[in-house]
């Protein structure tokens, strides 16, 4: 038996594994009586989901644009401190060159 499958298997090859396998699904279009979402029946519940998400989404994207306004102060502040820690090293390597035209 083990023998059998295994030739059947050899002789199928890749792309016949692959067609039994798609056939074994159904989408759930077929099914007919199916409900839809609260959403899409319409009347009040409709109206309600509808201005939740919206109201969902619009404190996601606030957050995330709080967030984004967050790393992007945090990099200028980063940025700032680069600029002065960089700005002492040339005052710094002006003084060795004043140092070394002196002597």
């Amino acid at each position: 038996m083990a023998g059998t499958a295994l030739a059947s298997r050899a002789r199928l090859g890749v792309r016949g594994v692959r067609a039994v396998q798609t056939r074994g699904f159904s989408s759930d279009k077929d099914h007919e009586g199916s409900s839809g979402s609260i959403r899409d029946a319409g009347g009040a519940f409709g109206k309600r989901e509808q201005a939740e998400e919206e109201r969902f989404f619009r404190q996601k994207t606030k957050e995330q644009l709080a967030a984004l306004k967050k790393h992007h102060e945090d990099e200028i502040y980063h940025h700032q401190k680069a600029i002065e820690r960089m700005e002492k090293e040339i005052e710094r390597h002006k003084q060795k060159i004043k140092q070394l035209k002196h002597e």
